[in-house]
């Protein structure tokens, strides 16, 4: 008995070496990624499709550098730490017309940009959700409150969903808030009135507004 416990004991401090050694050896750079892939699995996994697949991908620090942003941009965001930027596309809230966009995460906001335009900016704060579907499509839905400084909450579609999510959740400080949905989900389009978009399986993918005028995600 005595044995098996010095055993035990030994078992557990080697293996607890073992782990420090690790951790000493890896780079900043690498236990960055890590804790990042941490929250992309308690988020996602078992959850959204194209999980397992986004695994082996390293998540970028960025998909665009600050001096790929207009000098406006800049000027306007000026004093706030820019984290994290990535095209996207926005998609309309009233007819669901794709834009081409960017995503700008800073410390403190998200901002949805137009070359030289801040078209919304999103204190997270104030962030109410963080939706997306079980399916592969990179569509992300951030809900914002019903006040009058928000025109509704924000449609977007990411080539990099996992990684614009986490990124998104990590600097918010709000991953409880991401829900992984089934089927539909309903969107503030302002001033009191609600959308819904469908997600459903086809041969091709496409987002369309269909005949009776939700957003249909394939």
């Amino acid at each position: 008995g005595f044995l098996m416990q010095t055993s035990e004991m030994l078992r557990k401090i080697c293996m607890r070496n073992l782990v420090r050694k690790y951790c000493r050896g890896l780079t900043a750079e690498r236990k960055v990624q890590l804790q990042q892939k941490v929250v992309t699995s308690a988020v996602f996994s078992g959850k959204k499709e194209g999980y397992l697949e986004s695994l082996s991908q390293p998540f970028l620090e960025t998909r665009l550098k600050e001096n790929d942003l207009n000098p406006k941009v800049l000027q306007l965001i000026r004093g706030e730490n820019i984290k994290y930027v990535t095209p996207v596309i926005k998609y309309d809230r009233n007819g669901f017309k794709a834009r081409e966009r960017l995503l700008v995460l800073t410390q403190s906001s998200a901002y949805v940009v137009e070359m030289a335009k801040i078209k919304q900016k999103i204190e997270y704060s104030t962030l109410k959700g963080i939706s997306t579907s079980n399916l592969s499509d990179g569509i992300v839905v951030i809900h914002v409150p019903e006040d009058n400084k928000q025109k509704g909450d924000v449609i977007l579609q990411c080539e990099h969903l996992f990684e614009m999510v986490t990124k998104l959740c990590i600097l918010a400080n709000k991953q409880s808030l991401v829900k992984v949905v089934k089927g539909s989900l309903r969107f503030r389009v302002g001033s009191g009135k609600e959308g819904t978009m469908v997600f459903t399986v086809g041969p091709e993918p496409q987002v369309f507004k269909d005949k009776t005028g939700q957003l249909t995600v394939v």
